[in-house]
This record gives structure tokens, C-alpha cells and sequence, in this order.
């Protein structure tokens, strides 16, 4: 085996952040599997007893009453006070105290149950505590190293699925992972979590130590940031192993050797495994140098540890990323997320606002101000109401490949074009309307129904338009911004009007009459018109089902209502009355022109142009 020594010892480096004390009391019962972790809070007085409700519960210690003691961070120090009503003593030194002062690396004991008061921090390295020997490991090299015990190794690695599903948060993983890694490594006296942030300020998080009585627990802040510094993996610092050692090196340093290894990000802050042991009685760590096989052997698990643990936060991270962008965007738009994504990240580049072609749907539901007043005193059951005609429209949009943008109240934002541009966008947007309304349609015939007696009306308008993450530093959504969005929207206001359920702009109009296969859905053009607040007029259409589908209205009807239209932009009112009379009297469609028609006595007023204005939204 060759090892790689790292950079010699007077390399520089940053120099070492503060050390930052964490003061702990470990707790441990008379069985192993009964022990706590308790990290004492110095602002704040904690009550221990056995009662859950207390800051500190032992359940299993009946010699513990339900309040039992108070314990108070006093500088350094642990002050520890029995309460009034307590019935058994508690013993320092194997004599009875009722209120006493710990120091670290002090112990007091009620009944079977043994409470030490630690500490523990990063803090930085003395110079003269600088390590003998530094190395790190290539991916090559730790490939060729062999387990001794690779039964038992694989054996806690086994348990990693559990250590993270059980995981309550981020702390409690911790927690479970520095037990797993200690278990797994004999040599170990202790494991930590270590955090590095962007100011370089190290910090500990959960540990655990092999031996609680062991003292104080002291990483050292060299080996943290020289591990996250070099960002080549893990680097081990030896500080003991030969005869040329001073007698007092490892008495200050309490370990023979450490190692750190790095972990991905996490919410901007670098973390990773801090290990630390002695070598056996019989010297040294064996093999090449200091670190021998068995050293280079732990250094492999835990480094396997680290990216399995890695690996399934990036998962997590992503999966979650994506659960809240399924309730927006496509399935096909998720997979090219997913394909897009590195590093258990997603690329946000794709989200980007972009100026493209874009298709636009806008639906709301019809009368749902009368609704809202006349259940004003049951708000809950309207609301959950509309949240199921919402669904339906969201779930439409989707299956047809749109994305759903803002919910106005009511109303549903779905738009096609981006993230990717599409020829089928169009015809889809289409499609998901004849399936709103389908559905819709159905639920009429269930007068049970809660949805039953709930309405829409649809606009779709096409054109280019700002799509992809909208919105401020605060917040920011998936939308689509531009006029074709307004148009959308007075086109929707204008299905009250003309009584149809989904119109269409001119240029989807000609489109659909173009693309769109009559099995799947038919237009006819209804009117010239000129909405509120836009300056040029268009003729729109309304898009209907396929006759087999809405046989109401068939093929022949269509033809004849056009026939009647152009009769009536050319100021022919007469032939465009007889034309649309032909039309059934259920289609109130036409009701649009002929109430105009016989207004006017039949006749075109002076200087028609063909274009009706509407004079509100």
C-alpha cells in the first residue's frame, strides 16, 4: 500500500475558528440500552425526574421521583439541587448530597442510573500539539484496502436504510449516525458531527463517546478545516505511535489519531464525520507510517457511510424539491427536472422567465359570488367545495401537459409552450379544456353531487408571453406574464356573454381549424368583437366537443350558424336573421347575434363595421 502524506505541517491555513463549548450530561441506566444524551441549556434551569412532563424525564430510574432535581449551568460548572418532595438521596463520590457542584468530567448517581457532566467543543490545535504524521487517500487506494471484520462492517452499513427512515430530524440523525459509525469502528473512542460554516467557524453536533468517563471531548479544529479545506476526502492526523513522542503529547491530546471526513452541503454549511481513537497497547497503528491497514480500513467504511448517507439526503432533497413542483408542472416537465438535476440538485436554470410562444387557459367557475353569499355560514364547505372543482382543472392541465400557474380565488392559470416549446402545445390546451368540461358535464348528472351545480368558462388565447419563475426575493411562483394572459382572461369573462363554455382567440381558432381532427373536437366562429380595454378587435370561436359527443349541435348546424355570421358582418341582417333561426333554440349561442339583430328592426345600423364592442369586462 502507498499512502499519500498530505502537505507538510507548516502548510498555511486559515487560522482556527473560536472553540465553541457544548456542555452535556450523559445519562446511563443500569442496562446498555438505557442512556440519554442531554445537552444542558445555560440560560435556562432544567427540572430532572421520571415524570415525562419534566425538561430531563428517566422513566426507567424508579429511585427518581417525578421531580427529582434541578440542574443549573453555573459558568463551567453544573450546580445540581434536589426539589422539595424528592425521597431518595442522590450520591457523589459514593456519599449522599442534596445539592452539590459537578466539574467536567464529574459524575453523580440515583439509584442504578449514573449521570456524567461533560464538555465538549472544537477548539483550536496548540502549535506544539501539531500532528506527527497527515495523510489522505485516494479513491484508488481505500478500492485496494481489505476489511478484517468485513461481516460485522457490513452488518452496520445494513442498518443505514433504518438509522435515516427512523430519523425524526436533523439532529436525531446525527445522533443515530455517529452510534452506527462508532459501532463499527473498534478502534474509536469517540464520533461526532461537525459543521464548518461560510466564515469558517467549526461547530459540534451530536457525538458520542465509547467510555462516558473518558473526560472531556476536544476535536480538533486543524483537522476539521484542513478536511473541508483540501476537499480531496478524508484526512487523518497521527499524533502518536513511535518512541520520538514527547511523554506529556498524548496526555494533552488524549487521542493517538483522528480523522475527518467530509460530507456534502447542507443549507449552505459543510459538515462531515469526526473520528477519533488510540492505537492498540502493543503500539502503534502498524503497517506503512502511522496509519496502518486497520486505520486505512476504518477510514474506508466510514468514508462508505458518508456517501450512502449522502446519497439519500440528495434524494430526499430532490424528491421533496419535486412533490411540491408536481402540484405545478407536468409530468413530462418533471422528468426533464429529473434528468436535468446533478448533485441531488435541481436545474434551476430550466425554471428561468424566458420570452416564448405560449398557449394560455383560464378557467373559472360561474356564479361562485351568489354561492359564496348564500353560504356564508358555512365558508368551510364552499371552500371545500371549490377546492374540488380546482382539482379537476389542475388535474386536466397536467394530464395534457400544461402548467398550472396562479389560483385567482376561483379561477385556474394553466399555460403550454414552456419549459418546452411544442407543436402539440395548442391542441392540448384544447384538449384539457374539452376534458374540464367534460367532467363537469358528468357531474351534472349526479344531482348528489356537491359539485353538481357548478359551472365554467373557459379562454384560451395564444401568443408570446414572460413564462418560468415569477414573483419577488419573498416570493416566487411558476407563471406566465403578458397581454395573451389578459386576453385569456377576457376571453373566459366573455363565455358569460355569448353563453358557451370555452372560447377561443382568433389565432387558436384558426389553429384547431387546421390541426385539430373533428373525432377530437370542432370550433365555429360565434362573433367579430371588440373587448374592454383592447384596442383591436378579433373574432372569436368556441370550441365544442366532437358531434358523437354533443350531438345538440351537429356538423350541419355549425355551417349554418357561420353561414349566418357572415351574413351578419356584412350587414345582411335579414339572411343572417333566417340563417341562425335554423339553429336549435337550446344552443343559446346564437341568442348573442339575434337579440342584436332584432333590436335593430333586421337592419345594420349606420357605418357597421362588423364589430360589436363590448362595453364592460
Amino acid at each position: 500500500m502507498v499512502l499519500t502524506p498530505a502537505a507538510p505541517p507548516n502548510i498555511p491555513h486559515r487560522g482556527p475558528p473560536d472553540a465553541s463549548l457544548v456542555h452535556e450530561l450523559l445519562i446511563q441506566g443500569p442496562e446498555p440500552h438505557l442512556r440519554s444524551k442531554v445537552r444542558l441549556d445555560p440560560p435556562r434551569p432544567l427540572v430532572l425526574g421520571r415524570s415525562l412532563e419534566v425538561d430531563v424525564p428517566i422513566p426507567w430510574e424508579l429511585h427518581l421521583s417525578r421531580r427529582h432535581a434541578r440542574l443549573t449551568m453555573l459558568g463551567s460548572s453544573l450546580r445540581v439541587e434536589q426539589l422539595p418532595g424528592a425521597r431518595n438521596p442522590m450520591f457523589v463520590g459514593g456519599s449522599p448530597r442534596e445539592e452539590f457542584t459537578l466539574r467536567c468530567g464529574e459524575q453523580f448517581v440515583v439509584g442504578q442510573t449514573a449521570f456524567h457532566f461533560v464538555e465538549a467543543a472544537v477548539e483550536p490545535t496548540p502549535e506544539s500539539l501539531r500532528p506527527l504524521e497527515e495523510y489522505t487517500f485516494t479513491r484508488q487506494q481505500l478500492q485496494q484496502v481489505q476489511f478484517g471484520d468485513a461481516d460485522r462492517r457490513i452488518e452496520m452499513l445494513s442498518h443505514l436504510p433504518e438509522v435515516i427512515a427512523g430519523a425524526s430530524d436533523p439532529e436525531d440523525l446525527g445522533g443515530r449516525l455517529v452510534r452506527l459509525v462508532l459501532s463499527g469502528i473498534r478502534g474509536a473512542d469517540a464520533v461526532a458531527i461537525v459543521e464548518l460554516d461560510a466564515q469558517g467557524r467549526a461547530t459540534l453536533g451530536p457525538w458520542e463517546r465509547r467510555f462516558e468517563t473518558a473526560g472531556a471531548f476536544r476535536p480538533s479544529a486543524r483537522l476539521v478545516t484542513d478536511a473541508f479545506d483540501r476537499q480531496r476526502g478524508t484526512v487523518v492526523h497521527v499524533w502518536s505511535g513511535t518512541e520520538s513522542v514527547p511523554s506529556d503529547y498524548t496526555q494533552s491530546a488524549e487521542v493517538d489519531w483522528a480523522f475527518c471526513t467530509p460530507m456534502a452541503n447542507r443549507q449552505g454549511q459543510r459538515w462531515g464525520i469526526y473520528v477519533s481513537g488510540r492505537f492498540p497497547a502493543a503500539g502503534g497503528g502498524g503497517g506503512t507510517g502511522l496509519a496502518g491497514p486497520e486505520l486505512q480500513a476504518d477510514v474506508k467504511f466510514t468514508e462508505l457511510v458518508a456517501e450512502i448517507i449522502d446519497s439519500v439526503l440528495r434524494m430526499r432533497n430532490l424528491e421533496g424539491s419535486l412533490a411540491v413542483l408536481r402540484q405545478f408542472l407536468a409530468p413530462p416537465i418533471i422528468a426533464a427536472l429529473e434528468r436535468t438535476s446533478t448533485n441531488g440538485g435541481l436545474d434551476v436554470s430550466l425554471l428561468e422567465p424566458r420570452e416564448c410562444a405560449v398557449t394560455v387557459l383560464f378557467c373559472d367557475l360561474r356564479g361562485f359570488s351568489h354561492r359564496a353569499e348564500s353560504a356564508a355560514h358555512d365558508l368551510a364547505g364552499l371552500l371545500e367545495r371549490v377546492s374540488g372543482a380546482l382539482a379537476i382543472m389542475t388535474r386536466q392541465i397536467t394530464a395534457w401537459g400544461g402548467v398550472t400557474g396562479d389560483f385567482l380565488g376561483d379561477a385556474t392559470l394553466g399555460f403550454w409552450g414552456w419549459p418546452f416549446a411544442s407543436e402539440e402545445a395548442p391542441l392540448n390546451a384544447c384538449r384539457a379544456a374539452l376534458a374540464i368540461r367534460r367532467e363537469f358535464e358528468a357531474l351534472r348528472d349526479d344531482p348528489r353531487h356537491p359539485l353538481a351545480d357548478f359551472e365554467v368558462g373557459i379562454g384560451i388565447a395564444h401568443g408570446r408571453a414572460m413564462a418560468g419563475k415569477i414573483g419577488t426575493q419573498e416570493r416566487v411562483t411558476v407563471s406566465v406574464f403578458g397581454p395573451v394572459v389578459n386576453l385569456a382572461s377576457r376571453l373566459e369573462g366573455l363565455t358569460r356573454q355569448l353563453h358557451v363554455p370555452i372560447l377561443l382567440d382568433e389565432a387558436m381558432g384558426e389553429l384547431v381549424r387546421q390541426r385539430m381532427c373533428e373525432s377530437e373536437g370542432r370550433t365555429r366562429r360565434l362573433a367579430r368583437i371588440q373587448p374592454f380595454g383592447l384596442e383591436t378587435p378579433l373574432t372569436v370561436s368556441e370550441l365544442l366537443p366532437p358531434e358523437r359527443e354533443f350531438p345538440e349541435l351537429t356538423n350541419a348546424h355549425l355551417r349554418r350558424y357561420e353561414e349566418g355570421l357572415d351574413h351578419f358582418l356584412a350587414g345582411r341582417w335579414d339572411e343572417a336573421y333566417r340563417c341562425l333561426h335554423d339553429i336549435p333554440p337550446s344552443d343559446r349561442a346564437q341568442d348573442f347575434l339575434t337579440l342584436r339583430i332584432a333590436q335593430h328592426h333586421r337592419t345594420a345600423p349606420p357605418g357597421w363595421d362588423g364589430v360589436i364592442r363590448i362595453p364592460g369586462k
